[in-house]
């Protein structure tokens, strides 16, 4: 008959020590393992080798292994607006980049289901995340975010004509991927206030939302909307950010607002909300966007305003409770 001293000698020396305890019960072998600081696959090894050790113990009709891990902090931050074409998508995948160049461990979702851009500005070429069993593996960029996006998981250029409850599963799968050592996390949500917000609101809590308009009062209308929704899901707004603010001629030089000034930091003032900067209009923003280099992966003139605004993020971020 096989009892605790018994599995405990069959387990290999090298794995002994994450060993907690071991409980043996009419032929079913419980272990629990510490796997703390381990990544999915080295956990996935080791409960696959106690598994197999343990199997070998005569009497042993069945292997249950429990590993104990330590759960990430990690703080969700919503990127939003009330309408689309403001440039929400370029300042996430920029702020991205900015905090991970800070030290932070980055993860961005692009919760823009049907219209996902986030492959296009971060990684062109990475390819498609990887699948253990019913979790996603997030793709890495260059730049050292982690990124899921529906266009890595569907063929270019194919239209997604899903309903409002597969979007939520869409969301929900990439939401609870494997992040890793992730701490921040970015979701580039769709415009508007539908059910891919209401989803995020209500299942995962973001710590904070920012919000993002252009200067023009149709685009700080929407961006009000989008502000009370967060507001009636008690979701903090850690700031307003004003896009395309401002265009300087690359020949004359002179500068010109084609969508309005200072609107956004207004908005922000009389809704009572922190100003977290502006995003000029400027061609070298979208010529890097198009490649997949995003400007806040050098120090250049064009990354200086999202550098700005993710350390103002960051400074919020930092003052939040654990």
């Amino acid at each position: 008959m096989s009892s605790v001293a018994s599995v405990e000698a069959a387990i290999p020396a090298e794995l002994s020590g994450l060993v907690r305890s071991v409980r043996v019960a009419d032929g079913v072998a419980t272990i629990v393992a510490d796997a703390s600081g381990l990544g999915r696959s080295a956990a996935t090894q080791l409960q696959k080798e106690l598994e197999q050790a343990v199997a070998k113990v005569p009497g042993i009709a069945e292997v249950r292994v429990a590993l104990m891990v330590d759960k990430p902090k990690r703080r969700i931050v919503a990127v939003g607006s009330g309408k689309g074409g403001v440039g929400k998508s370029t300042l996430t995948a920029n702020l991205a980049v900015a905090l991970a160049r800070m030290g932070r461990k980055v993860g961005v979702v692009d919760a823009d289901i049907y219209g996902p851009s986030q492959v296009m500005l971060l990684d062109p070429a990475r390819g498609r995340p990887r699948a253990e069993g019913n979790t996603l593996i997030p793709v890495e960029s260059e730049f050292g975010v982690k990124l899921l996006s529906m266009a890595q998981l569907v063929e270019p250029g194919k239209a997604i004509a899903w309903r409002g409850p597969m979007v939520g599963q869409a969301l929900t799968q990439m939401m609870e991927a494997d992040w890793g050592e992730a701490d921040t996390l970015l979701v580039d949500l769709p415009p508007g206030t539908g059910d891919v917000q209401l989803t995020m609101l209500q299942k995962f809590k973001p710590a904070g939302a920012v919000i993002v308009t252009t200067p023009q009062d149709l685009a700080l209308i929407d961006a009000t909307r989008a502000i009370d929704l967060f507001a009636q899901s008690n979701i903090p707004v850690v700031g307003i950010v004003e896009n395309m603010a401002g265009y300087v001629c690359p020949h004359c030089g002179e500068s010109s607002d084609p969508f309005g000034a200072g609107g956004g930091e207004g908005a922000a003032v009389s809704l009572g909300y922190p100003f977290l900067g502006r995003v000029p209009l400027a061609m070298g923003i979208r010529v890097a966007s198009d490649t997949g280099q995003p400007p806040a992966a050098n120090d250049g003139a064009d990354g200086a305003a999202f550098t700005a605004i993710a350390a103002r993020l960051a400074e919020w971020l930092d003052k939040q409770p654990a």
